[in-house]
């Protein structure tokens, strides 16, 4: 018997992503443990948390109208279904972006004493902001960092780096905000656009090589990797279209040779460790000729049926509700 009766499995957002992070929550909230726990699909979105639908150990999914949805309190994480008050034992955070994904989620959960599924608020915070990332990555010194160069609305928009590079927001994900600049002259259009979604922005020296993920989770007893990806393009790069519309492969297991797999599993235990995460996290490099470069850290992957992150547990043999079970269990 597990340690949580009632799971609430919180999705939508108040960023781009929270279509995406629907998905990944409906997902998510249809394979968990069905005889071990009560699940709660709670949709938040800028400060209004409403129940989408429950299903109750060895019974049937119910949904509520949008427009009857219970609301959830706030003040110890409840709700009232049916005249029968509910308080939350855990929290399956499944929001991509803010304010999943950024720490304040996180922060609230720690502050009212509720378990959750995700790295805590400070791990989180860190990882989400692009480049505060990548200068604990640096320092660090266990993989490569590409040079960049950091911005803020109002700075002089200028860079000394090879092209083409990666003009990015600092916060944010599925590609939303980013762009390829082959040309100098074309840096400043798209740093502006970059600042739509954040008020900080990463340009950072494009490298050459094979584009792998991986995922690391805690299974009770130590940090454990999954199966490597390699994921190939049909576009310039894996940006939204080609990351949700079918335009990339993504090659799981990824085949390259041993030393570079250990390399990429190792190096993602490493930072997962470092970073203090907690649950499933996916790391994203670039395998280049003069060694592996550290792009970014996904502490809430994607979760849809077609996610890297599912892709990574079948191949690896695992059942997706024992696994999900795991992380409900250990974080």
């Amino acid at each position: 018997m597990g340690k949580y009766g009632s799971i609430a499995v919180i999705y939508g957002s108040d960023s781009s992503e929270w279509e995406v992070s629907c998905r990944s929550g409906e997902f998510v909230a249809s394979r968990i443990d069905g005889n071990e726990y009560d699940v709660y699909e709670i949709f938040a979105r800028f400060g209004k948390w409403s129940l989408v639908a429950y299903r109750k150990k060895n019974s049937m999914r119910v949904t509520f109208p949008e427009e009857s949805r219970p609301e959830v309190n706030k003040t110890d994480f409840s709700i009232s279904v049916l005249g029968e008050k509910i308080k939350f034992d855990y929290a399956y955070i499944v929001q991509h972006g803010a304010p999943g994904e950024n720490g304040q989620m996180q922060g609230y959960f720690e502050m009212i004493g509720v378990p959750f599924s995700s790295c805590g608020a400070f791990s989180s915070t860190v990882a989400f902001d692009k480049y505060a990332c990548k200068c604990f990555v640096r320092n660090l010194g266990i993989v490569k960092c590409a040079p960049d160069v950091f911005f803020r609305e109002g700075d002089e928009i200028s860079a000394d780096l090879d092209y083409p590079v990666f003009v990015k927001p600092t916060q944010g994900g599925s590609s939303f905000g980013v762009t390829m600049v082959r040309k100098s002259e074309d840096l400043e259009a798209a740093v502006k656009f970059a600042f739509s979604e954040s008020s900080s922005v990463l340009v950072e020296q494009g490298v050459v090589g094979k584009e792998l993920t991986c995922a690391a989770y805690f299974d009770g007893k130590t940090v454990k990797a999954l199966p490597i990806i390699e994921i190939v393009s049909e576009n310039e790069y894996f940006d939204y279209d080609a990351k949700y519309n079918g335009h990339s492969q993504e090659l799981c297991p990824a085949p390259v040779d041993d030393s570079l797999r250990l390399l990429v599993q190792d190096t993602t235990c490493a930072l997962y460790r470092s970073l203090g995460c907690k649950g499933v996290v996916r790391m994203d490099y670039i395998s280049a000729r003069d060694g592996l470069y550290f792009l970014e850290v996904n502490t809430i992957p994607g979760m849809t049926s077609a996610s890297l992150v599912p892709k990574m547990v079948r191949t690896a043999g695992l059942d997706i509700t024992a696994f999900l079970s795991s992380i409900i269990e250990n974080s």
